[in-house]
């Protein structure tokens, strides 16, 4: 009897894809924030760009924590954001938190990807949803909302913005 490791499920293999792509768009912008810069905000209620940056990088490391576990609980949770001291710092933390949603994504079944996941804080429930949909929502759209962010971020303080779906104006060829 052979001890195959499982095959990733159709699901896996669709966000695997998706993740390449904008894990590659998204270090574009990361790399671009100079450290002298993290402490900067457009507005008051805005995030500084550090904060902003590592949150985007975070984020990605959320797929384990969706695909592994059923509950999210704020009320059992001692958080603690990320705060990178240099752009390579930031690179790196991103870096790991892509191979480890890869891998995470990789081992993950189809099956998995219906169950639902709870986010709460104690008795307050927030939302049950299946994963896949937390995936593409609460994750996934996410990034993609906060890492637009971050694009204009860029623009407000003169560093070229990247190509992120088609031509920027810094970057107009495909």
């Amino acid at each position: 009897m052979s001890s195959a490791a499982p095959s990733t499920g159709r699901l896996a293999s669709a966000f695997l894809a998706e993740l390449d792509n904008e894990a590659k768009v998204t270090r574009s912008v990361l790399e671009r924030i100079p450290a002298d810069k993290f402490g900067w905000q457009p507005h008051e209620k805005s995030m500084p760009f550090g904060r902003l940056a590592s949150h985007v990088a975070e984020m990605f490391g959320w797929t384990k924590d969706t695909l592994k576990s059923d509950v999210l609980d704020f009320a059992t949770m001692d958080y603690k954001p990320f705060e990178p001291q240099t752009t390579d710092d930031l690179l790196a933390f991103f870096d790991e938190q892509i191979a480890n949603a890869k891998a995470t994504l990789a081992e993950t079944s189809d099956e998995t990807f219906m169950t639902n996941w709870t986010m709460r804080n104690g008795e307050t429930v927030y939302f049950t949803m299946p994963k896949v949909a937390v995936m593409r929502s609460f994750v996934m759209n996410h990034i993609i909302h906060h890492r637009g962010q971050l694009s204009v971020y860029l623009r407000l303080n003169d560093i070229p913005v990247p190509s992120i779906y088609g031509p920027s104006a810094d970057e107009g060829q495909m």
